[in-house]
């Protein structure tokens, strides 16, 4: 029998629009965004058309309750079939990559919504769906490719692929993931870097204290960003913190990392331009000259490509190859019944014993 893993996150409670019989979300954008720009300021300019056209569009709006996720384990750890399903308390299986929200809201009782964040007094948060736990080596990802998008060990030339220990890092070096509902658009170039998306969810660095879990779905403040270009494509990584971190309170901008936790971001860069040359590739190179932007810049990324992602769902954008099977996108061509999405876990390798690890995740590279 599959372990099971239970994770707290915030649910996405849907009705039906009025005439129409058809299930969607609730609440419209406009209100989340106007959130948005109270707590965090104004976006830029170049990136306001795209914020406005998302607040026109009525079917995102939302009431949400706290609850628990399980997660469920399918195939062989340390093997090409090992994958981490996702579903709600009530048995549905969903996409971790399309059904759990971008907004992580305060708790509400009675369907009432939360109250607007202020900017003295709350966070607007964001939920990330941990991937990969601080320490360890196998790089396991959210299959975009895969229906209902479970969580696997990415596979390269037939081999399973692992972060090497780049002296002095060991593994990860922070709780790595993702955040949901957006998408790193390869068909859209970056104004300021000139890049296009590499096609995935943007990506999270959790420098909280505590290690997380895969397939952990926890809510994070949004501290900055770092603009990584992998192999001429935009990269970006997000860098947060678990709000339920004993650090989170004191930990509110790029600043106070670099203040309180003296060669840390350093360390971020140089992780993540050395990672891959053990593999023989080429470091890796940055936007910026590899300066962190800061909180607001970063929220301005994150809600352009959950704006990319909404069009990846309703069809309204080129997939490149994404699997969009999902229970709750209102107006989604790729929305399926849970019956359907219980066919895709059922058709996956039963959970078994694990294969042996890699026998070379102790070895230190100096390079």
């Amino acid at each position: 029998m599959a372990d099971l893993t239970f994770v707290e996150v915030s649910e996405v409670k849907t009705g039906s629009r009025p005439g129409t019989g058809k299930e969607c979300i609730m609440r419209p954008l406009r209100p989340l965004l106007g959130c948005l720009d109270t707590v965090f300021g104004s976006f830029r300019a170049s990136r306001n058309k795209l914020v406005t056209q998302a607040a026109v569009v009525p079917h995102l709006n939302y009431f949400r309750k706290t609850m628990h996720y399980q997660t469920e384990e399918r195939g062989r750890p340390h093997s090409p079939d090992y994958r981490i399903y996702f579903k709600t308390s009530d048995g549905k299986y969903i996409s971790p990559f399309h059904d759990i929200s971008l907004i992580a809201e305060t708790e509400q009782d009675n369907d009432v919504p939360a109250k607007k964040p202020k900017k003295n007094d709350s966070e607007v948060l964001f939920n990330m769906v941990v991937e990969v736990p601080r320490w360890s080596h196998a790089k396991m990802e959210i299959a975009t490719k895969e229906p209902l998008n479970p969580i696997k060990q990415d596979v390269k030339k037939g081999k399973l692929r692992y972060v090497a220990n780049i002296f002095p890092h060991k593994g990860y070096i922070w709780n790595y993931g993702a955040i949901p509902q957006t998408w790193e658009d390869p068909n859209h170039t970056d104004a300021e870097t000139k890049c296009c998306g590499d096609n995935d969810p943007i990506d999270v660095c959790e420098i909280g204290t505590q290690v997380c879990s895969p397939g952990q779905v926890i809510q994070v403040k949004v501290l900055g960003i770092l603009a990584m270009i992998d192999e001429g494509e935009m990269d970006w990584k997000v860098i947060a913190i678990n709000i339920k971190d004993p650090d989170a309170k004191k930990l509110n901008s790029i600043e106070d990392v670099r203040k309180s936790r003296p060669g840390h971001l350093e360390a971020t860069v140089d992780w993540f331009r050395k990672y891959k040359v053990p593999d023989g590739k080429p470091e890796n190179q940055f936007g910026f000259n590899g300066q962190f932007k800061d909180k607001d810049f970063a929220v301005e990324i994150i809600m352009s490509t959950h704006e990319h992602w909404r069009a990846l769902v309703q069809n309204k954008s080129n997939s490149a190859g994404i699997a969009c099977k999902n229970i709750s996108c209102c107006e989604s061509p790729s929305k399926c019944s849970a019956e359907e999405a219980k066919e895709v876990v059922e058709s996956a390798p039963a959970f078994d014993s694990a294969h042996v690890a890699c026998p070379e995740l102790g070895k230190w590279h100096f390079v």
